[in-house]
């Protein structure tokens, strides 16, 4: 017990209340305690019935059976994964960062899932930590199925290819990987490397719940100098470290 503790403990904040709670909310649905209906994004429900806790609900649960396990296990797999490097990585110390980031993404892919009439999103919600975590370290070489190797770069459109071709869908991986470039655009291609204006910052009351921390676990991934920021040690305005690069499957 004490090593699961240990486990549990180990894992970044951020990523560890959204996987267990993802954990949770599937298990929930699976086994009845709550209709699956009430879990799932439906636009009029969520319109006409203010039923408001369905974007949120549809990002933490997953309708798992015989055909769709091994497809969630996956992804929760690289919820584990990705989002430890990320937050561990270019938002290491920076919990009220990483949060904004996940509460962007899960906004615009709320938005996006409710106009395609997508009823659940944790697999657009994974993705794009993926694509952002891919552009981050875009000249990390990762490995993939069969031993296929690339750039962390290509990565989150392999994988939206590889559902292509097994399961005939994509259009969350393609939500997600879209949802995430508009983040990494937006917070840092576009002021940084275009020299346009901020249009994304962290509100202040995200630091009050969670301020700024040194001391974290090093990161991943070095970013192109122009990507670093000028007050990069001060507390509140979106300010992220970086550390190093590593392969997919190191721990």
């Amino acid at each position: 017990m004490s090593d699961i503790a240990d486990w549990i403990g180990g894992i970044p904040l951020i990523t560890r209340y959204w996987f267990f709670l993802t954990v949770g909310f599937t298990i929930v649905g699976k086994i009845g305690l709550v209709n699956p209906y009430y879990l799932v994004l439906l636009s009029d429900p969520f319109f006409k019935q203010f039923q408001i806790w369905r974007p949120i609900s549809a990002m933490l649960f997953y309708p798992v059976n015989p055909m769709t396990g091994f497809h969630y296990l996956v992804n929760l797999y690289f919820l584990y994964q990705y989002s430890s490097r990320l937050e561990t990585g270019l938002f290491d110390g920076r919990p009220a960062d990483y949060l904004f980031l996940l509460l962007f993404n899960w906004t615009c892919i709320a938005i996006a899932s409710l106009t395609v009439g997508l009823r659940v999103m944790m697999v657009a919600g994974v993705m794009s930590v993926i694509y952002i975590w891919a552009q981050a370290n875009k000249d990390v070489t990762v490995s993939f199925l069969f031993g296929t190797q690339f750039k962390a770069f290509y990565l989150p459109w392999v994988i939206l290819l590889f559902n292509l071709i097994v399961s005939s869908a994509f259009i969350e991986e393609l939500i997600g990987n879209l949802v995430g470039h508009l983040f990494f655009f937006l917070m840092y291609k576009y002021p940084l490397d275009l020299g346009g204006r901020s249009f994304l910052s962290t509100p202040q009351i995200l630091y009050r719940w969670l301020p700024n921390r040194r001391g974290g676990v090093s990161g991943f991934g070095v970013p192109p100098a122009s990507w670093r920021r000028p007050a990069d040690d001060h507390q509140g305005g979106g300010r992220h470290n970086w550390g190093r690069g590593f392969r997919l499957g190191e721990q």
